[in-house]
């Protein structure tokens, strides 16, 4: 970061070509129809429809899964309340994407990271060592995995993240500063301690860091609409994420 910012002399590079442009504000191909007083897109709502249909699957494959290893269940009631939550929070978004310009394509790349990677957390030996590592790593070590490989590929992946990121960033403004990632780190951090990842390590989902994220964007969007200055802003965002650790460890604390 220091040898960047001296390269560039710490100056706004801008602006940028369109096509690069396009990567962080364009939108997937659409196919429109007038629909009410406006138009609607029928990609986004065969996107819905799909994700819905994966979305149930999913469950009833996790149901017969935990059946047939004799796991116990949860209530009906529960799962269905689940399930009706996830459907409308996936039509509500789609359906105003689809009222709008279409899908992002920023979504698209979101979309490839998280089953990209969910895949590899869940599925894979490599995932796996990953939350051996998280919950102790000398266990871990001593039960014959190379922490040192573990600890390698995680931080190069992240590396590989944060170039993602930073090419989204700069295509969305527009044009690229040093300076522009400054901060990020924290509402990074306190996504994934709301998304359910524990202070000590060993434990958290994909989809729940996204949903973190998410909680995230809707705090910094709202106050920033409502004119909040930046350090009331810090201040909330702090507290929200020593509220989540507060939460974690207790929830630790009582399991123990």
């Amino acid at each position: 970061m220091v040898l960047h910012i001296h390269f560039l002399q710490a100056q706004t590079k801008g602006p940028l070509p369109t096509e690069y442009n396009f990567i962080g504000a364009g939108f997937l191909p659409t196919y429109k129809i007038f629909f009410g007083d406006g138009i609607l897109d029928l990609v986004s709502i065969a996107v819905a429809i799909i994700a819905s249909v994966a979305l149930i699957w999913a469950e009833l494959k996790g149901i017969k899964t935990k059946k047939k290893y004799n796991f116990a269940l949860a209530p009906a009631w529960q799962t269905i309340l689940k399930v009706v939550i996830e459907l409308f929070i996936i039509w509500f978004f789609l359906c105003k994407l689809a009222l709008y310009n279409g899908l992002p394509f920023v979504l698209l790349i979101m979309v490839v990271l998280i089953a990209i990677y969910a895949f590899i957390t869940t599925k894979t030996v490599a995932g796996r060592q990953i939350y051996a590592l998280g919950g102790n790593r000398k266990a871990a070590n001593l039960s014959g995995i190379d922490t040192n490989k573990v600890f390698f590929w995680v931080y190069t992946n992240m590396g590989v993240l944060a170039a993602i990121a930073g090419i989204v960033l700069s295509a969305r403004n527009g044009s690229s500063t040093p300076k522009a990632g400054d901060g990020f780190e924290m509402d990074a951090i306190a996504s994934c301690y709301i998304g359910g990842a524990a202070v000590a390590g060993g434990s958290g989902t994909i989809l729940g860091a996204v949903v973190g994220a998410f909680v995230m964007g809707v705090l910094n969007n709202g106050m920033s609409l409502f004119g909040w200055s930046t350090d009331i802003q810090k201040i909330v965002k702090g507290a929200v994420l020593l509220g989540a650790v507060t939460v974690d460890v207790m929830s630790k604390r009582k399991k123990n």
